[in-house]
């Protein structure tokens, strides 16, 4: 990364061993896929529900140039946009440049923050970013700089964390600092005021990725549409088809992420009910590409709204969500909103199909479709149990048995297990308790699982050919017969 640059700025104090602090996941975007991301992220300032602070740079002022009509629009919706690039096209005589609220800042062209491609949106309901370099030529290695210009690769991340975004304006605003310091300040008012006015309430991030996945799909088919068909051959065969697919996968885990993330009491439920699930397939030697399946599924399970409640699980959770009479009466499930979005992803149609049936019971007693037995998807029933036995280890843990004395990890595994076991053949599978029985045996004599919050830029292992197989038509069979 270009020393003195805003991406290794944040990269340098996010390294390992800074506290509180984690380390970002970086990835390789090309620039068709960059433009999607950006559109859409932008676009949600139209629909947000509070004006944002916009803070961009731009590496050439030719970019902003073909924004510039687009940002009007923005800036009717913001509280105030800065771009940040360098003086080389004349843009600042461009009509929006003249709003009040928009103020540009020209860089030293030896400035490094001008060969960056930044996008920071922050208000108090709405918050997403997008932080990238160009790859130098000796980066590209033998291949050589891409001719096409949608093929050029970019070095960042992206996220919807308001702590990094707001970090992020922070280092922004120093950089701006000796170039403006009247803007920095206002900047640092501005910022600390948004700060404040922050609340629970958010807009619902399900409409964002929707508004993710739809732009990216449709930048790739603009994009063959631009190209000859050789060309096309050639770049879909691999690289921009995956980036493609992988930045989808990347706006769902994080989306996810932020859900765990506001469970104060249980932010890692995502990654632990992840890596459970996984041993309890492992236990029932499930095939490798179902293990990736179970496991996606597990680190999205928890898509807000989905769990708007103590646990997934919770008797009557699908109530707000749909009309009791029409539960019953269905030939079909009602939509899940949390499942819902991942329907916009093709290849996530199984995954929505596995979130939805996670509170359908052993009996045929349960939600949304009140399937039994065998017609509960496998995923479902694997993923509901180790979602509800994590959730039950937490609230033990939390609660423990008196004020003064941590409650002994195995006390709470073996209690939350025989409650569990309480409701085998009724609410849970009896071959996936006697499953999960004999991991907390192994749990109690050592057995460690490794539970870590996967690198969301390389989610793209986790989608394969079989995610496209008939597990979506199996259950919709199933409940056309109940």
């Amino acid at each position: 990364m270009l020393e003195g640059s805003i991406l290794q700025s944040l990269g340098v104090s996010h390294q390992s061993g800074q506290s509180g602090k984690r380390p970002l996941n970086f990835g390789v975007y090309y620039k068709n896929t960059l433009v999607a991301l950006c559109h859409a992220l932008e676009d949600c300032i139209l629909t947000s529900s509070s004006e944002p602070l916009v803070v961009t740079a731009f590496q050439r002022g030719k970019w902003y140039l073909q924004e510039a009509d687009r940002y009007a629009d923005l800036a009717a919706r913001s509280q105030q946009i800065v771009i940040m690039a360098s003086p080389d096209a004349g843009f600042a005589e461009h009509p929006t440049s003249q709003k009040a609220n928009v103020e540009l800042v020209s860089l030293d062209p030896s400035d490094p923050v001008s060969q960056e491609w930044h996008l920071m949106i922050f208000a108090p309901t709405y918050t997403a970013m997008v932080l990238c370099q160009e790859l130098s030529p000796e980066d590209y290695g033998a291949q050589g700089q891409p001719t096409q210009d949608l093929e050029r690769k970019f070095y960042g991340f992206w996220t919807f964390e308001p702590n990094l975004v707001q970090e992020t304006i922070e280092l922004s605003i120093a950089h701006i600092k000796p170039y403006n310091a009247a803007l920095a300040a206002k900047l640092t008012a501005q910022l600390d005021a948004i700060v404040a006015a922050q609340t629970e309430k958010r807009d619902d991030l399900s409409l964002v990725v929707a508004r993710v996945v739809d732009y990216l799909q449709d930048g790739q088919t603009a994009l063959s549409a631009q190209i000859n068909a050789h060309d096309a051959e050639r770049l879909h065969r691999d690289p921009l088809d995956s980036n493609l697919v992988s930045n989808e996968v990347q706006a769902f885990l994080r989306m996810a992420q932020l859900t765990d993330q506001a469970d104060a009491a249980n932010s890692t439920a995502a990654a632990e009910v992840a890596s459970l699930a996984e041993a309890i397939g492992q236990l029932l030697d499930l095939p490798v590409w179902q293990l990736h399946r179970l496991k996606l599924a597990g680190l999205l399970h928890r898509l807000a709204p989905l769990q708007a409640t103590e646990t997934v699980l919770s008797p009557g959770s699908f109530g707000r969500y749909a009309d009791d009479d029409a539960l019953s009466t269905a030939p079909s499930c009602p939509l899940v909103p949390g499942a819902q979005v991942l329907r916009t992803m093709p290849r996530l149609r199984a995954i929505a199909t596995i979130i939805t049936h996670l509170t359908e019971h052993w009996n045929g007693s349960g939600q949304p479709a009140g399937l039994a037995g065998d017609e509960i998807p496998l995923e479902s029933r694997i993923l509901g149990l180790a979602a509800e036995f994590q959730q039950r280890l937490v609230d033990l843990r939390t609660t423990g048995y008196n004020t003064h004395t941590p409650p002994d990890a195995d006390i709470c595994m073996t209690k939350a297990l025989a409650e569990c076991q309480q409701q085998q053949g009724d609410r849970w599978d009896p071959k996936l308790i006697d499953a999960l029985a004999l991991l907390v045996g192994g749990f109690q004599q050592g057995l460690n699982l490794p539970v870590s919050v996967p690198k969301i830029s390389a989610g793209l292992w986790l989608i394969d050919a079989h995610y496209a197989d008939d597990l979506f038509k199996a259950v919709s069979e199933a409940e056309s017969t109940q």
